[in-house]
Formats: structure tokens, sequence, C-alpha cells
């Protein structure tokens, strides 16, 4: 049987004495993409910085491609293969595009058959990047902003992208490229977490969807399952 790319069983993430995150446990299966929504609160970012090594669960495992990793520092699960593009972005503001693609530049791993990412791919996949080159990062729109973000991430050659709320904050148009990109990416057979509170978006990309309320799993299942059942999304998401 296949290894998952991320497995996490009965993840208890605290922050101080207050359990945000109860007995979390999901796959993530190679070349898919699996949103994990909730409301504001839920604790969705808490459990991407989690996996990224940010913050520490309190009790439960992570596997990357089979590799424990909950102990590792963040630096060593980023090598290991697995990638935060965090909400907010966090460029460097000061550097140019290039030197913020180059300094997160790492030599793929085994690729079960990928491409690797270098600077010629990103600037393909995303071209206003490549035009905005020698530009400083804190100038650009808040779009390429997000573009420079996940090409950062690709140039670590990542096997588990994380997308914490990639939407946020940008016009419509520019989502929508947003979720062209994460379509490449998927089409790639790059392997994707995303955090994301536009619903529709959400549901555009996701091939499996796990629902949090309260730090709790209530649903876990395909995305065709959450769109043949739109009172899920009114119960625990608030969407109607």
């Amino acid at each position: 049987m296949a290894t998952d790319a991320l497995s996490v069983s009965g993840l208890d993430i605290y922050y101080g004495q207050s359990q945000v995150v109860h007995q979390l446990s999901m796959g993530l299966r190679d070349g898919r993409v699996l949103a994990l929504l909730g409301r504001n609160g839920a604790g969705k970012s808490t459990t991407l910085n989690t996996f990224a090594g940010l913050h520490r669960a309190r009790s439960g495992g992570i596997k990357l491609a089979g590799r424990p990793v909950e102990r590792m520092s963040p630096e060593g699960i980023a090598r290991a293969g697995m990638r935060l593009v965090p909400q907010g972005r966090r460029i460097f503001p000061s550097l140019s595009v290039l030197e913020n693609l180059q300094v997160a530049e790492q030599a793929a791993a085994k690729s079960g058959g990928r491409q690797a990412w270098n600077l010629e791919r990103v600037y393909a996949t995303f071209g206003r990047l490549k035009e905005r080159a020698r530009q400083r990062a804190g100038t650009l729109s808040g779009g390429e902003q997000q573009m420079l973000a996940i090409g950062r991430a690709l140039m670590g050659n990542p096997r588990v992208l994380l997308l914490d709320e990639p939407s946020e904050g940008l016009a419509p148009m520019i989502v929508a490229e947003v979720a062209q990109a994460i379509k490449t990416l998927k089409a790639d057979r790059l392997s994707i977490v995303l955090v994301e509170q536009n619903f529709n978006l959400a549901l555009e990309v996701a091939d499996d969807v796990v629902v949090l309320n309260t730090g709790r799993v209530v649903h876990a299942g395909s995305a065709d399952s959450v769109r043949a059942e739109p009172e899920l999304a009114t119960r625990h998401l608030g969407v109607f």
C-alpha cells in the first residue's frame, strides 16, 4: 500500500493550558489537494504551523512520506520536504524578487518522476515575477507578493506544500490567478494542504476536505461529498 505524502494521527495541540486542536487524524495522498476548513478560531492555521514545526504538539504523530517529523526543527522539516506559505506571506520586503527566490533554493530530492523546481520554472509559472525580478519585494502588489511567497516555497522543491489563506486580501481577479496556480501545482502531482476561508476557491481546487469545528474534526471526505451536502457548510462553516 502506498505511503501517504502526509499522515497525521491523534494530534493534540495546546496554547498554554488551552487545547485548540483535539485528536486530529488525517492523511494527504500524493498529488492531491486537501482543504482544511473551519470558522475563524477553529485551529486551522495552528495546525499548519504545527505541521511545519513552528508550534509543537502536546501529543500525536506527523509523518512526511512515512518519516516521523513531529520532533524535528522547522528547518529540518523544510529540508525533509514540507514547506509552508504562511498567512500574510512574510516575504523579505527589502530584498528583490530574485533574491527572495534564491535564498530558498534547495535541490530536489527523489521526485517520483516530477520535474524539479528551479528559477526558470518558477518564472514560467508566475510570469510577473520574472518581469519584476530586480524589483524590491516590498513594492509588489498583494497578489504579486502571494505569487512570490508560493514561488519561494517551490524553490525548496517540497513534497508537501502548506498554503495558509493564499487568497486573503486579494481582489477576485487575483484570487482566480491563485486558484489557477494551485491547479497547475496539482497537475504536477504536488501534494497540498490548503487552509482557506474562501469556500468557493477551496472547493474549486480540492480533492479532499477536512472540516474542523472548535478544534475537532467534524467531517472528512471528498470535496464532492461537501458539494453534495450544502447544509454541512452552513452548519460548520457559516457559509450560506
